[in-house]
């Protein structure tokens, strides 16, 4: 099956933020295993999926923001990523970045990302930032992002 990475349009949205719920789903049921049930509960009012949703839609219909789907040869988006820039800091930024289940371990990621970085790149930005968690869940990503040139820093936050 072919892919093609094109602007993400209006009639995307939904499948977009259905395939991140599924695409992250390991990431939260990770994050609910760090942090036990009350501060995990806390922090994803009132539930993951609803506020992972929002977030989504956010992101994608941001001021300033580029949305991008990887879509299947019928149309049907199986990934996406969303940027952004801060120019003046010559800063380009990875904001999300997601590939369906069922298209996952096929070189979509990359692409979505060698996409995002020479988009970035054309526009002239010095810098690109990607953030990702340390926990468990994140490790595809953070094997990712690692081999497609991106240095990690860690961080970390604390709740209690």
């Amino acid at each position: 099956m072919s892919h093609r990475i094109r602007p993400l349009g209006p009639a995307d949205l939904e499948a977009v933020v259905d395939l991140s719920l599924l695409a992250w789903e390991p990431v939260f049921a990770s994050f609910e295993k760090v942090l036990g049930s009350a501060i995990f509960d806390r922090l994803y009012r009132p539930d993951w999926r609803t506020a992972q949703a929002a977030s989504v839609r956010k992101h994608c219909l941001a001021d300033g923001a580029e949305s991008f789907v990887l879509a299947t040869a019928d149309g049907v988006p199986a990934g996406f990523v969303v940027l952004r820039q801060e120019r003046e800091e010559s800063l380009g930024i990875i904001e999300m970045i997601a590939v369906h289940p069922e298209h996952q371990r096929r070189g979509h990621g990359r692409s979505l990302m060698e996409f995002a970085i020479q988009r970035l790149t054309d526009q002239g930005l010095e810098l690109i930032n990607v953030g990702t968690g340390g926990d468990p869940g994140h490790a595809p990503a953070r094997a990712l992002y690692e081999a497609v040139g991106f240095t990690g820093l860690p961080l970390v936050n604390y709740y209690r």
